[in-house]
């Protein structure tokens, strides 16, 4: 199979209608074989019957039906799994991304890219103030913590090499982050500004509280990027740093004590370098903890610290 299209969906019952007829239009004139995999997150809405339906009338389409809602990450990572494609290419199902910008991913793939990001370009531009810099903000951060300079992590219409995608391990939120963890696998990424379009149909699944969540896996993102195979690194770092100012501010106050004889009992400082000495050391040992647990993990799998891209 040349191309595969992954779906994620979640009550978007009036919305798959539409979306497969614009699929269709696109994928049938770029002239390479294609399959459609929907992936139903679990819906209540009837959704699962409007891709009965579809389904009978397209033997392009596949449909996977998840046993419950597992979320957006879960969703793709079971596409990316039971595709066949040398290429995939994630859409969400809310009609919010453009089926006709497909071609120009996959033109920017051709390029020699692993990895094609969209970048919604125009969106927010009539909420300037709540919803546009809020958005420019974060995406800015988690660039600059992850090392993968990108104006849109959020945005779902990629294009990816299959060997790629089907090897990514995706958990929690990861779905956004993405182009980080490709980019820790050596995948070459580039992004392609592409149409936004207002939902049209239902509402939207975010809200605040996915803010959290989003922040706990950029940390962890970050970590396993820069230090799953080094913990010591991360946590001793941080161990010797509270250790040394501690076992400092305790010298300091030692000799008070001895040469100048000042009183220690009814200061809270001795307690506070004490517990910075204590703090320093259990960082320190949960550093060597997780090269343990890393070693372990590493070994008991025969899993390779490093991906090979090619051998001449």
């Amino acid at each position: 199979m040349d191309l595969s299209i992954v779906v994620p969906v979640f009550n978007e019952r009036d919305s798959l209608a539409p979306l497969h007829q614009e699929l269709d239009r696109v994928l049938g004139a770029l002239g390479r074989s294609y399959e459609i995999l929907f992936i139903d997150d679990g819906s209540g809405d009837g959704s699962d019957v409007v891709l009965r339906e579809i389904k009978s009338r397209d033997a392009h389409v596949r449909v996977i039906r998840l046993a419950r809602n597992s979320g957006q990450t879960a969703a793709l990572a079971c596409g990316f799994q039971r595709s066949t494609g040398a290429v995939i290419v994630a859409i969400d199902a809310d009609g919010e991304n453009d089926p006709a910008d497909i071609p120009r991913l996959l033109a920017r793939l051709d390029e020699g890219f692993d990895l094609v990001s969209g970048w919604r370009a125009d969106r927010w531009r009539a909420s300037a103030i709540t919803r546009r810099m809020p958005s420019l903000a974060a995406n800015a951060l988690i660039s600059r913590i992850t090392g993968v300079a990108l104006h849109d992590y959020g945005c779902t219409l990629k294009a990816y090499r299959g060997e790629l995608a089907r090897r990514l391990m995706l958990y929690g939120e990861m779905h956004r982050f993405v182009p980080a963890i490709a980019a820790e696998q050596g995948a070459r990424i580039s992004e392609v500004p592409v149409n936004f379009r207002p939902r049209r149909t239902g509402h939207s699944k975010y809200g605040p509280g996915r803010i959290v969540r989003t922040v706990l896996d950029l940390l962890t993102v970050r970590f396993l990027s820069g230090y799953s195979t080094r913990p010591i690194q991360a946590f001793g770092a941080i161990g010797v740093l509270l250790g040394g100012l501690g076992a400092l501010w305790t010298t300091v106050l030692v000799f008070e004590k001895v040469i100048l004889g000042h009183p220690l009992g009814n200061r809270p400082a001795l307690l506070l370098a004490v517990l910075l000495v204590v703090v320093g050391v259990q960082f320190v040992s949960l550093g060597l903890i997780g090269e343990m647990i890393a070693r372990t993990y590493h070994e008991s799998q025969n899993k390779p610290i490093y991906v090979i891209k090619e051998e001449v």
